[in-house]
């Protein structure tokens, strides 16, 4: 097996060659592999029929150095495994021109976004790495760092280049550092501070500096609901006429369009390593794996120039919301339901979960009985036709999701895939039954692994466990899975106050927890 390194400097023979940009047009915030496989695809593909190579990406890694270690010894080129039913394709991309991780090279990314030549920043930072409380607003607390960096920032006037400018307070310091050069500890506590220095970049220099700052994650109307966090930031760290001249220019110069993603990519396994590498004849740290379905619904509402990202496939349109939420409730609501109940029932994959016959007809009966009820379709499309999609897609065994990895995170996703769907069936008068299968599902899977003295990974997991044993009288394995549900159910945030305490609601998701709890099977 060969070690040598895929490099953008000698591709092998028989692919496309990736695109070589030459400049940072882009920067991404969480340059994880769903980034990679899907809108550098998007914006690879873009400047393959243009010839435009203004549209380089420079990727944020938020959590580790990762992925920067994987990619920048590679020159940013790596590669994406398409795997089908019917088999796989390989394909180079090389938008990527480089990877920070904030960690160590806070300046540099703060220095990028301030940059002339970036005009779009995106995000896929996940429901999570937004830091919202149960109600939603900005938790000043998890993005205090970056708050109290952006106070003193804005009082020393750090130029694009990451130094203080001519004239700089440079004893304005932040527990013993120049304040621009303390690390960024959020995604969007490092948004805000990079849009504070583009717009003091652009006071500076004269110059209006648009920009508009695109969210790819899964949330219902996720660019009003990223501009409003980036406005209580701003509001928390610079009240009053402190701020005022930035809550100006964001009002001026900044655009936050809606959009929605679809594409399943998987953790990339050893064994489709070593298929690619023996294909590429190099070894690629930075390879990723998506299915051969990828769609990306774009508002068009851009601040200054983009990418030709609709000649890759992408849709832009005046109002992305039917797309999304046919997207979040049918697509990762079933997901969803999958995760929790396939765990119950023992699978260990997505595939496996979707080719079980009881719980097959329970996410088809999700989607067509308790989803689609309450979706208008976008034009053009047909969501019945969708629906039946997805559990192709999902019983595509290359895909590799685990119910595990999918039921991470129940109390950020839960709200915004089920809650909808629950809320507009209540109104009409209807008890979705499905849908509180999958609260009883969820709902077990929470018992039962605080039973187990496991903690689920979740950002409430403390919250969770104490629920559970304050139904078991302080011994977790002692409480009764009805309980459990009755108090999960009516879990602050999980879903609106009217759904929560609907009689009817708590009736049938107790009904159906009782019915799992009485069967022992795995979790």
């Amino acid at each position: 097996m060969t070690t040598d390194r895929l490099h953008r400097s000698a591709v092998p023979s028989g692919l496309v060659a990736p695109v070589a940009p030459d400049q940072v047009g882009i920067v991404h915030l969480g340059i994880g592999a769903f980034h990679r496989a899907h809108q550098a695809v998007f914006t690879e593909l873009a400047a393959r029929e243009t010839g435009d190579l203004r549209w380089g990406i420079l990727g944020v890694t938020q959590r580790s150095a990762s992925v920067r270690d994987q990619l920048r010894p590679q020159g940013g080129v790596y590669s994406v495994l398409t795997a089908g039913t019917d088999g796989t394709t390989l394909d180079l991309v090389g938008s990527v021109v480089d990877v920070a991780w904030p960690a160590e090279e806070t300046p540099r990314v703060l220095a990028a976004l301030a940059a002339p030549t970036t005009h779009v920043v995106t995000l896929t930072v996940t429901e999570k790495g937004y830091a919202r409380d149960a109600d939603g607003r900005l938790d000043v607390a998890r993005v205090s760092g970056d708050l109290a960096a952006l106070r003193a920032e804005h009082v020393v006037d750090v130029d694009v280049d990451g130094d203080p400018g001519p004239g700089a307070d440079t004893h304005h310091l932040l527990g013993g550092e120049p304040a621009h050069a303390r690390p960024g500890e959020s995604a969007v506590g490092l948004l805000v501070r990079g849009l504070a220095a583009r717009q003091r970049a652009s006071a500076a220099a004269g110059q209006a500096r648009p920009v508009t700052v695109l969210t790819c994650d899964n949330m219902v109307d996720n660019g009003r609901v990223l501009q409003r966090l980036v406005s209580e930031a701003v509001d928390a760290a610079l009240p009053g006429e402190a701020g005022d001249d930035l809550r100006a220019w964001l009002a001026a110069e900044v655009t936050f369009p809606c959009s929605m993603v679809d594409r399943i990519v998987p953790a990339t396994t050893p064994d489709q390593r070593d298929q690619v590498a023996r294909e590429l004849g190099a070894r690629d740290e930075g390879l990723v794996v998506g299915e051969p379905f990828r769609q990306w619904v774009i508002e068009d509402d851009f601040a200054g120039p983009r990418p030709a990202w609709e000649l890759a496939g992408a849709t832009f349109t005046t109002d992305v919301a039917p797309w999304e939420r046919a997207k979040l409730r049918l697509l990762n609501g079933t997901h969803s339901l999958l995760a929790y109940a396939g765990r119950l029932a023992g699978h260990t994959t997505l595939a496996e979960a979707v080719t079980d016959p009881v719980l097959a007809r329970r996410a088809r009966a999700f989607m067509l009985d308790d989803a689609l009820p309450t979706l208008e379709a976008p034009q053009g499309a047909d969501l019945g036709a969708y629906a039946t999609s997805l559990l192709e897609r999902f019983a595509n065994p290359a895909t590799g999701h685990t119910t595990v990895q999918v039921s991470m995170d129940g109390t950020q996703k839960i709200p915004i895939r089920w809650g909808g769907t629950i809320a507009d069936r209540l109104a009409a008068g209807v008890v979705p039954r499905q849908a509180a299968f999958a609260l009883a599902a969820w709902s077990e899977v929470v018992r039962r692994e605080a039973a187990a003295g496991r903690e689920v990974d979740d950002p409430r997991a403390a919250e969770l466990r104490h629920v559970v044993l304050d139904a078991g009288g302080g011994d977790a394995a002692a409480a009764g899975a009805a309980d459990v549900a009755r108090a999960l159910v009516g879990l602050p945030g999980l879903l609106p106050p009217d759904v929560a305490g609907d009689a009817g609601l708590v009736a049938a998701v107790v009904a159906e927890v009782e019915a799992l709890a009485a069967v022992p099977t795995a979790v």
